[in-house]
């Protein structure tokens, strides 16, 4: 809400290593910006292991995640990155952003996701769920990946950009048909520290009982 004053939640950390849940609940960010140091395949593993614990709908666990390493691959979803930002979604968003954050994103759109040393793009195989249930499947799971990062050390972020044309990033990494991509998620050390989120208070977005009583 335009003019409310962020103050820590309860229960929200005041500083240090998130330690639990609701540490990292509080505060976990979206990085886009990455050291190259390499981050180990038991890492990564145990990030994914966590991922299919996430609920989906039906219990189908339609997911398939592609793990890329390669340059050229993570170069060539990075120019298809910046091609779908600078074609249309910038000018989309860029009246809703606040200077920072556009700019931010702005920089990890035109290379710095595609700098991560790893690229998880997380699929729905169309054949294991009903295709009105790809996103309640399928984001459950994503949200694990940036959680099970952030327990790890890494930095991470959900972006939906290459795969709005979704057929080249098919093509790129030899998806089948049925096997439709609907996130990318960098992983890697962070550049920089980030503060804690900015988020109103529950309180201003909860209702009791019917909408409009407050909390």
């Amino acid at each position: 809400m335009p003019g409310v004053a962020h103050t820590r939640r309860p229960g929200a950390p005041s500083a240090g290593i998130p330690t639990g849940f609701f540490d990292l609940a509080h505060t976990q960010r979206a990085h886009r910006a990455f050291g190259a140091d390499p981050v180990p395949d038991e890492v990564v593993a145990r990030i994914l292991a966590a991922a299919v614990c996430a609920p989906s709908a039906e219990n189908a666990q339609p997911w398939e995640f592609v793990v890329v390493r390669d340059v050229r691959l993570r170069e060539a979803i990075g120019e298809l990155t910046a091609r779908v930002w600078t074609s249309g979604a910038r000018e989309a968003v860029a009246g809703t952003l606040s200077p920072t954050l556009l700019a931010d994103v702005d920089a990890g759109a035109r290379g710095g996701v595609a700098n991560a040393p790893v690229l998880v793009v997380v699929c729905a195989h169309l054949r294991r769920c009903r295709p009105d249930t790809v996103g309640s499947s399928i984001f459950p799971a994503v949200q694990n990946i940036l959680l099970g990062a952030a327990a790890s050390g890494l930095g991470a972020a959900l972006t939906t950009l290459p795969t709005v044309a979704d057929g080249p990033l098919s093509e790129l990494l030899g998806l089948p048909a049925e096997v439709r991509p609907v996130a990318v998620v960098p992983l890697g050390h962070p550049a920089r520290p980030l503060g804690p989120p900015r988020r109103d208070p529950f309180e201003h977005h909860t209702h009791r009982d019917r909408y409009g009583t407050p909390w």
